[in-house]
């Protein structure tokens, strides 16, 4: 076994054992989560021990388009990127023995590429090291099947289950719903075994063809690059039995969005203990804290839970989506949930973000709320313990507004850093522009003979 094989994890090395490596593809995600990079031969990766992308990749829009670059001339500088092993995993889909290995981004100086989102997230928990504290967080992941749509100009639809009956709507839980498509789900338990994910549970969700997957506590970097590549192995599920996987907030009108709650819990380093817990298991004011945070800076990070225009029609009312920055114990109706637990698993589970955010993003953006929140040791409103879905509306309701909150927010920007908050920006006000040039078939049908 060559050197760097040696270095990869062991599921990486089962896949391949025994068997010859075609291809290695080195890859890493974008401003919106897309996986950018290159596939090589397998024996010309392990002579090489970096590989070069130009910078300009986390100035593309989600449509192809380039935004204007705001921290200096668009030369389009080759960035250095080094392989972590840590994160190679199998590719089992393809044809051939195929290895994915995310990368980091540097600049020519050894330098973290300050706009690359991986970097970001590594920022934000630089903040919590520098106080010897260790975020831990617990994605929920929400998603529909639907029915191949090759027309953009059609509305999608669920997929066929193998009853012959498109998936239903409001069989939240169900596990005969599940089994309508459990060839897909099938292939994605496999897919995930190959390239040792641990799933902690799947269930059938409120909207036709909308599944929920639940991943396992754990460090945030971790569980965002699990994310990253779940989305690609669940597309490639679907695509094996003739429909598609979306991740889109809003795929289907009348029907529920589709989030990616977080759970967090923050532990000191030098004990392991949970700072939201006491000695005598009750809540600490770290705890109160944190949720403060929460609802004092949410609303400047909407844009990076909720980064497209179709992100804000998951933010009406009366679909399961609490649009509030209210806080409540087991209480479903509020944007910030306190789930029942032990003493030692305390947490706050954030229910804003949807799941078409980019995972380092939505991570690091919920992650700095929290931390400015236990570095201001401000006390939150009081708990909500009624219907938090009547709230007041305090959040942004479209892209543009929401792009204003995060540029005017000081604290957010210093944080996350100044060069990635121009670079989002740049590139979302970029997507906004290009989408309010479209006109849309409400416009057509309501306003083109009656005003």
């Amino acid at each position: 076994m060559s050197d760097w094989t040696s270095k990869l994890p062991e599921a990486a090395r089962d896949y391949i054992a025994g068997r010859r490596l075609d291809e290695v593809e080195c890859i890493i995600g974008d401003i919106a989560g897309v996986a950018r990079g290159k596939a090589m031969p397998a024996s010309k990766f392990a002579k090489q021990p970096t590989f070069f992308l130009p910078n300009s990749i986390f100035l593309q829009t989600i449509t192809g388009e380039w935004a204007d670059n705001p921290v200096g001339a668009f030369t389009e500088p080759d960035m250095i990127l080094v392989p972590d092993f840590s994160t190679a995993t199998a590719a089992p889909w393809t044809a051939d023995v195929t290895l994915q290995v995310i990368h980091e981004a540097q600049d020519q100086q050894g330098n973290r590429i300050a706009f690359s989102p991986r970097n970001v997230l590594k920022r934000v928990l630089d903040l919590y090291a520098a106080q010897g504290w260790q975020p831990v967080v617990a994605p929920e992941m929400e998603f529909f099947l639907v029915a191949r749509n090759l027309d953009p100009n059609q509305p999608i639809i669920p997929p066929m289950g193998r009853s012959g009956r498109r998936a239903a709507a409001k069989q939240a839980y169900s596990m005969s719903a599940v089994d309508e498509y459990g060839k897909v789900i099938d292939d994605i338990y496999d897919f995930a075994e190959a390239q040792g994910f641990e799933i902690d549970g799947i269930l059938q969700e409120g909207g036709a063809g909308q599944v929920e997957i639940n991943l396992n506590h754990g460090e945030a970097v971790k569980l965002a690059d699990e994310i990253f590549y779940f989305k690609r192995l669940i597309r490639e599920a679907a695509l094996r039995h003739d429909c598609f996987a979306t991740f889109m907030a809003k795929p289907i009108e009348g029907e529920p969005g589709s989030a990616m709650h977080i759970h967090h819990s923050v532990l000191d380093v030098k004990t392991g203990k949970n700072i939201f817990s006491g000695k005598k298991g009750e809540e600490t004011e770290a705890f109160l804290h944190f949720i403060a945070g929460m609802q004092t800076y949410l609303p400047a990070v909407v844009a990076l839970l909720a980064p497209y225009v179709n992100s804000y029609r998951r933010y009406v009312p009366d679909f399961a989506a609490p649009i509030n920055l209210e806080w409540g114990r087991d209480n479903r109706t509020t944007g910030l949930r306190v789930p029942i637990s032990d003493p030692a698993g305390r947490r706050l589970e954030n229910r804003l973000a949807g799941m078409d955010c980019n995972p380092y993003l939505g991570f690091a953006a919920s992650l700095v709320c929290g931390y400015l929140g236990l570095m201001d040791k401000k006390m939150p409103r009081a708990e909500c313990t009624g219907d938090a879905y009547m709230s007041a509306d305090e959040l942004p309701t479209n892209l543009g507004d929401a792009l204003d909150l995060f540029s005017e927010s000081a604290p957010i920007r210093e944080a996350l850093g100044s060069d990635f908050c121009n670079v989002y920006e740049s590139v979302k006000r970029n997507e906004y522009k290009e989408f309010l040039q479209v006109i849309s078939p409400w416009e057509r049908e309501h306003l083109l003979l009656n005003v």
